[in-house]
């Protein structure tokens, strides 16, 4: 049985891909920040908090000596401090850059000996990080939330340095989920979290060029 890692398995995005992977028949290794998973067989969870150094060390020793290698690992859990935000807040952009840039580094730098051979990282990034799409999104989004898309450019160019360092060994890709219907993306948002995992488990099955960005298996500019 293939194994998946999916970090913020509790709600949103992460819940709804937690259960595509079930449903197709993957192991799931899930973590969860608030919003414990029901127990449900084929999935076992850790507590996990990417703006703790110590968490993310206690969370992969456990991972680890639960015994099980890795086929995928997403990195799905995340957060969005400044949603109402024009100006860069320094405090709301080293807060967001602990848990969106320096969390998934430490947590996915640790986890890569589990890594399988033909493996794929797959970071959930947004095309609010893309430097090539600024001034295209909708007015409701434009000049909004600096720090998140900041921290999202910068997961970018980790996906970018991480995928050459790992060819051909291991596949990495920056995948944007689409406007969800999540806590974050709130209730006019296009897609559901099950429509967004089901965009996310296309590009995770697919095993694309490494150190691309994607959206519907659709390539994004950077």
């Amino acid at each position: 049985m293939q194994a998946v890692l999916i970090t913020g398995v509790g709600k949103g995005i992460g819940k709804a891909l937690a259960q595509k992977f079930l449903q197709e028949g993957f192991f799931v290794i899930g973590t969860f920040l608030t919003g414990r998973p029901e127990p449900q067989e084929s999935l076992k969870d850790f507590s996990l908090d990417l703006s703790s150094s110590a968490s993310i060390a206690s969370c992969v020793q456990a991972i680890t000596n639960f015994g099980r290698t890795l086929d995928v690992l997403v990195n799905c859990a995340g957060v969005l401090l400044d949603e109402d935000e024009v100006a860069t807040v320094p405090e709301k952009l080293r807060q967001t850059l602990e848990v969106n840039l320096v969390g998934v580094v430490d947590f996915t730098e640790r986890l890569i000996p589990l890594m399988k051979e033909g493996g794929h990282i797959v970071n959930i990034s947004s095309t609010a990080g893309s430097l090539a799409l600024t001034g295209e999104h909708a007015s409701h989004f434009e000049g909004r939330y600096p720090a998140y898309k900041i921290s999202k450019a910068a997961l970018n160019m980790y996906t970018a340095t991480l995928a050459k360092r790992l060819a051909p060994a291991v596949t990495v890709s920056s995948v944007h989920p689409g406007w969800v219907k999540t806590d974050m993306g709130g209730q006019d948002a296009d897609l559901t979290p099950e429509q967004a995992a089901e965009g996310i488990y296309g590009v995770a099955m697919s095993r694309p060029a490494t150190g691309g960005f994607w959206f519907a298996g659709q390539r994004v500019p950077w």
